[in-house]
């Protein structure tokens, strides 16, 4: 059966760590050695979305593995259109050794994997980012010496990162609380799904509240990609600056940021920030993911 990571829980609590663990291994290893890990393998990008870090990192850790990515843009492929989305999966599948997408609706996600026979691996849709998640459960592992003990807290608005963060930290037994404005929060499935691998999840719509024993804070914009009409006054209170943080509080951020909204720029410019950190894991993240699928 052809394995597919759509969502951050098709991964099971051990396989989380033991990808964890990869990603780790292979960022510490030399490079001439990790190159030998997925020699002359091939993985297709397949883009609806634009992207700097899911493009870069993607391509750069198949090459960095010792294989080799192909991109294909909107115009490339034209997804959905030219042909139905099942040909495109037999067709890419008959190419390479496993598919990245990122795309708008997640059913097509599904779709894509339905019909593919290698793995297909969600490089974000609009219910879940588990790429991500990945790369921010090891950005955590490495600020505190590992994710046992570390309380979490989300602050803003309950989108694709968000949901991802609930569950990634649901699997990895990192304490979590949620603040979001009441029509802006996580959806139930996603919190019965935490629930239900007995993830320590709280979620209120007081920051304060949330970040009060918090040891990291994380935010993401409040107006996603092709999102329209949102009440912004309904995030009032939600920026992460220095008076609602407390001062030893880790803040992290996917990026890109809107500095002077969710997050100030004297925050994420801080020697507090994970952002960066963040950013360069989501390479050696992938590369754990493509190596657990692949090698």
């Amino acid at each position: 059966m052809t394995r597919h990571v759509l969502r951050v829980d098709d991964l099971s609590e051990t396989e989380l760590a033991q990808v964890l663990d990869r990603a780790a291994e292979l960022k510490a290893a030399p490079r001439a050695e990790v190159a030998g890990t997925l020699p002359d393998y091939s993985l297709t990008m397949v883009f609806e979305k634009p992207s700097t870090r899911t493009r870069v990192s993607f391509e750069t850790g198949m090459t960095d593995l010792g294989g080799h990515a192909v991109f294909l843009g909107p115009d490339d492929i034209g997804l959905g259109n030219r042909e139905p989305l099942r040909d495109t999966a037999r067709v890419l599948s008959g190419y390479g050794d496993a598919v990245m997408a990122r795309l708008f609706d997640h059913d097509d996600m599904r779709e894509l994997a339905a019909h593919a026979t290698v793995p297909v691996i969600n490089g974000l849709t609009n219910d879940a980012h588990p790429c991500q998640t990945l790369a921010d459960l090891l950005t955590i592992r490495e600020a505190f010496d590992g994710l046992e003990g570390v309380k979490a807290a989300w602050v803003g608005d309950g989108n694709n990162v968000a949901q991802s963060f609930v569950v990634g930290c649901a699997l990895a037994g990192v304490e979590l609380t949620v603040a979001t404005p009441a029509q802006y929060g996580i959806d139930d499935e996603v919190l019965e799904r935490a629930a239900e691998l007995g993830g320590d999840i709280e979620t209120t719509t007081d920051p304060a509240e949330a970040l009060r024993d918090a040891d990291v804070a994380y935010t993401d914009v409040w107006v996603s990609m092709g999102e329209s009409g949102k009440d912004l006054d309904a995030f009032e209170g939600f920026q992460l600056n220095s008076e609602l943080l407390n001062p030893e509080t880790k803040v992290m951020h996917c990026l890109p940021a809107n500095r002077g909204e969710e997050v100030t720029n004297d925050v994420l410019e801080s020697e507090r920030s994970l952002a960066w950190k963040q950013a360069e894991n989501r390479l050696h993240a992938q590369k754990g993911l493509l190596a657990y699928l692949l090698a």
